[in-house]
């Protein structure tokens, strides 16, 4: 078999750009498909809101699973946020709450939809979504939490009304 004269013998570093070119593509698909898939979870990272002279209206969207999903704030610190009809209070994962370095007080039983959890009170300074900001919210830790996802329940949500039309929930916040 004959070579070509001319031919030259691939430089000894080709192969390893070669890797590094596909490192680089496949790292790349895997951050835009990342976000893309955190923003079908949570499509509600900045939220969209409105201020009038009766208060903020929020506008959140629904994520793939039909949940009510945001991102917010406890003590400064960023959180996410499961808006849940169902749950008396705010109901923070034990990690997420030691996280935030939330004080710990009484123990005491509740009834979930798993059984009975004991759980411990606390206290949240101040709780933000968008632009309203929250102050001494009664809250529990729970340690049957898996998720990051804090439960913002009733005593938060009964003083706002909230309208769900078009997969869309819009919480009217009044002036305070």
């Amino acid at each position: 078999m004959a070579t070509d004269p001319n031919s030259q013998p691939p430089h000894p570093y080709s192969k390893w750009m070669w890797i590094a070119a596909w490192a680089g593509v496949l790292w790349l698909l895997v951050v835009v498909f990342g976000e893309l898939l955190e923003q079908q979870y949570n499509p509600n990272q900045h939220i969209n809101y409105s201020t009038s002279q009766a208060g903020v209206a929020i506008t959140l969207d629904q994520n793939r699973q039909g949940h009510y999903i945001l991102s917010g704030t406890i003590n400064r610190q960023p959180v996410t946020f499961l808006l849940d009809t169902g749950a008396t209070s705010v109901s923070i994962p034990a990690q997420v709450a030691a996280k935030l370095n939330l004080p710990i007080g009484q123990q005491y039983p509740v009834q979930t939809a798993n059984g009975v959890v004991y759980v411990t009170d606390t206290m949240v300074d101040t709780l933000t979504l968008g632009p309203v900001a929250l102050q001494n919210i009664r809250a529990n830790i729970n340690p049957g939490m898996q998720s990051d996802k804090i439960l913002l329940g009733m005593n938060v949500l009964k003083d706002l009304e909230l309208l769900q039309r078009n997969n869309q929930l819009t919480i009217k916040v009044p002036n305070l």
